[in-house]
């Protein structure tokens, strides 16, 4: 019997997520499918690990998507599965020639490492996103004059030229809010975010008032932690919950950090991340007490 079903044998939904989807997130459509494999045909990560010459430590992050695929090594290990019929062979080995196409962000490569190329093609597939920024404005909320002045702060000492790009990587990133198809984001930030006065007066100003737009979209949820509520549990650092539209995808748990992005895999600890997520939000403002809040805020400036 077919473990992994041909084009025409999709329902619609799935043959748009991997016709449709950016390279990261057939990457974790192929990977998951590979894991179900395997698992169905009781194979272990180091037993398919051998079959192509690879540790079971590649299994695993191939599975996850965390990596890219040889033609090669997915048709060895269909076979070893027990795939052999010639339609869904080829329907996942065309997903995963797809995968290896570079997204438009591999433009700026030379500026991210690999592992916020991943979080960039997670954010690009997403459905939903859910974040936590306790310092600053989430990124895809952030004006360019914000942005300018927080990436020069961030990266002393590099050109203009490359300040400039990473503005314009940035704005290219935030483009899902407004197209067509567009990503819902919630996002939660802490009241540090609105009072520290990045690049002056003028350019937080400017910044708030973007911020109670944005707020206004349908796809938008902007929620502020005010200082009142105290110590709280997401103290740690920022954080973003991934959902693709991809169907029997999970969802991704993202800790951004300085020079990357770390990807925990282990359900308690994405399990505890989600609680915190859960958490922020009880704990937060509402929406419409948040854009009341902003308001208040741009009388100071």
């Amino acid at each position: 019997m077919s473990r992994f079903p041909a084009d025409d044998d999709l329902e619609d939904d799935q043959v748009l997520d991997h016709r449709q989807a950016g390279p990261t997130v057939l990457r974790m459509l192929v990977g998951a499918q590979l894991r179900r494999l395997r698992e169905a045909g009781g194979f272990s990560r180091a037993e398919a690990g051998y079959r192509i010459r690879a540790s079971d430590t590649k299994i695993s992050r191939l599975e996850l998507g965390r990596t890219g695929f040889k033609a090669r090594d997915v048709q060895d290990l269909l076979t070893l599965y027990g795939v052999t019929g010639d339609a869904e062979r080829e329907t996942l080995l065309t997903m995963a020639r797809q995968a290896s196409v570079p997204g438009w962000w591999h433009a700026y490569n030379d500026l991210t490492p690999p592992s916020f190329e991943s979080y960039i093609g997670l954010e690009q597939g997403a459905a939903l996103i859910r974040s936590w920024d306790p310092l600053c404005v989430p990124e895809l909320l952030q004006t360019e004059d914000y942005a300018r002045a927080l990436i020069g702060a961030l990266h002393p000492g590099v050109s203009e030229d490359e300040i400039e790009r990473r503005v314009r990587l940035r704005m290219e990133r935030a483009r899902i809010l407004v197209e067509p198809g567009t990503v819902r984001l919630w996002t939660v930030l802490d009241e540090s975010a609105l009072r520290r006065r990045v690049g002056g007066e003028a350019i937080m100003r400017a910044q708030m008032e973007y911020l109670l737009e944005a707020g206004r979209r349908a796809n938008v949820t902007i929620q502020v932690l005010p200082f009142s509520r105290g110590e709280h549990g997401a103290m740690g650092g920022p954080m973003a919950i991934m959902r693709t539209s991809a169907t029997k995808l999970s969802d991704v748990v993202c800790l951004p950090q300085l020079v990357g992005v770390i990807f925990p895999d282990k359900q308690a600890d994405i399990d505890r991340y989600y609680a915190v997520m859960n958490a922020l939000v009880v704990d937060a403002e509402s929406a419409s007490a948040t854009a009341a809040m902003i308001r208040r805020m741009l009388d100071e400036y």
